[in-house]
């Protein structure tokens, strides 16, 4: 007796799972390098934690909305493809055959075996064989502007809360390198945690972030030296 074998790919996570480490790795990234800079300028602890609240919310704000808007195109790129398609299909539908069965003969498939699954494709749902062959839309990869947003807002929320909690309990004399070597370590377990279920090299994403958190932070925290001393 056969048995059906059954395959959880990870590219069905795409979707969220960017969103989710761009919006956990930025709110890291942004919070760490706020607190670093303004407590490199000589402020209290007060004023640095005033500073990573208002850099949370901001940063959360604008995450949500530069998602939703940056998706929304996306998906209404998707949505005009489709509809062209589908008039296409109704106008011209030996044309869209003929179209659908030459992407098959371009993979290696026979012609005359190709018309045969692009007929019975069509005959089932030609905007869908269309979509995915010819347009390359599928549920997997599908525009998805409010979950893009929702959840690049939640996890950067997160990910800022982390150097946050940083400044709360560690004393203003060592708050700059506590925040920064608490915020590296984040930073490598997000990106170890990424690249697990991304399926990707765990070094090789650790080390990414890592060394773009660490350049964020070394840089921000040099520009708020300059100022304080200016100042």
């Amino acid at each position: 007796m056969s048995r059906l074998h059954t395959e959880n790919h990870l590219v069905s996570r795409i979707g969220w799972l960017r969103a989710a480490v761009l919006g956990a790795n930025d709110g890291i990234v942004s919070t760490a390098s706020l607190v670093v800079g303004v407590a490199s300028a000589s402020a209290g602890s007060s004023e640095v934690l005033v500073a990573g609240i208002a850099g949370l919310v901001a940063g959360a704000m604008s995450m949500a909305a530069g998602e939703y808007v940056s998706v929304s195109s996306q998906s209404d790129t998707e949505q005009a493809d489709l509809s062209r398609e589908r008039k296409e299909l109704e106008t011209q539908p030996e044309f869209e055959r003929e179209e659908l069965a030459q992407i098959y003969v371009a993979r290696g498939v026979e012609p005359e075996l190709a018309r045969q699954v692009a007929d019975q494709l069509m005959a089932k749902d030609a905007l869908v064989a269309h979509a995915h062959d010819e347009l390359g839309i599928s549920e997997m990869t599908t525009a998805r502007p409010i979950q893009a947003a929702l959840t690049s807002a939640a996890t950067f929320a997160v990910g800022a809360a982390l150097p946050l909690l940083m400044v709360v309990i560690s004393p203003a004399s060592t708050l700059v390198w506590t925040v920064s070597v608490a915020s590296l370590l984040f930073l490598a377990l997000l990106g170890a945690v990424g690249a697990k279920a991304g399926g990707a090299n765990i070094a090789r994403a650790t080390l990414r972030v890592t060394f773009w958190g660490a350049f964020a932070m070394a840089l921000t925290a040099g520009i708020g030296a300059v100022v304080g001393t200016a100042v």
